[in-house]
């Protein structure tokens, strides 16, 4: 039976960035470099532009994970950043699980890598505890394009939601007469084509 349409809501979400890591991302394959790291910043830009809350984590850091991509930190300087000592599970940490609790919020956005382990496991954790979960499919990365089918499959069937970076932020914007030079901005610094259509705009209003 197909489940109603609740929406994002921007005063009911948090967003997970889990396991970012320079080591991890090595093993992402299923993007380009460059493609996947526009779009894991963007939907970083995303979580800054809404104010979401943001929690940072990453697994096992002083081993061959390595630690949190620097950007990440950088942007979020003052989110509850959580280097777990060895859980694999992210939702085996308890600091983590406490971390989204204390927001009060029950949709979780999250990404992450590896898609079908570091993503897979705390979405299905947290769908058991009753939290709405969206999975953004192009901000988590993994080994190749059969890995990711296999694993947003799983997620899937258990009740997450996915969605891209891009249609995240639409649906937490409504409306574009909210603000069309910032959000309009936000696109086009990640979507050189958004970027075209907004100069085009801009050209058209003066």
């Amino acid at each position: 039976m197909a489940r109603p349409y609740n929406r994002l809501d921007k005063d009911n979400a948090v967003v997970l960035l889990v396991d970012h890591q320079a080591g991890l991302l090595s093993l992402v394959r299923d993007f380009t470099p460059d493609e996947f790291k526009n779009n894991v910043l963007a939907l970083a830009d995303i979580a800054r532009f809404f104010q979401l809350p943001t929690i940072l984590t990453t697994s096992f850091e002083k081993g061959p994970n390595g630690p949190l991509v620097p950007e990440l930190k950088a942007m979020f300087p003052d989110a509850p950043y959580i280097p777990r000592p060895g859980q694999i599970n992210a939702w085996d940490n308890a600091d983590f699980v406490s971390a989204i609790k204390a927001t009060g919020r029950r949709q979780l956005i999250i990404a992450g890598v590896v898609t079908d382990v570091c993503v897979a496991f705390p979405t299905l954790s947290a769908l058991a505890e009753g939290f709405e979960v969206f999975v953004v499919t192009d901000a988590s990365g993994t080994f190749n394009p059969v890995v990711r089918e296999a694993a947003l499959n799983r997620m899937s069937q258990a009740g997450a939601q996915l969605m891209n970076w891009f249609a995240v932020g639409c649906e937490l914007h409504r409306d574009w007469r909210n603000d069309v030079e910032g959000f309009g901005g936000l696109l086009g610094s990640h979507l050189p084509a958004y970027a075209n259509l907004m100069q085009s705009y801009a050209a058209s209003q003066g």
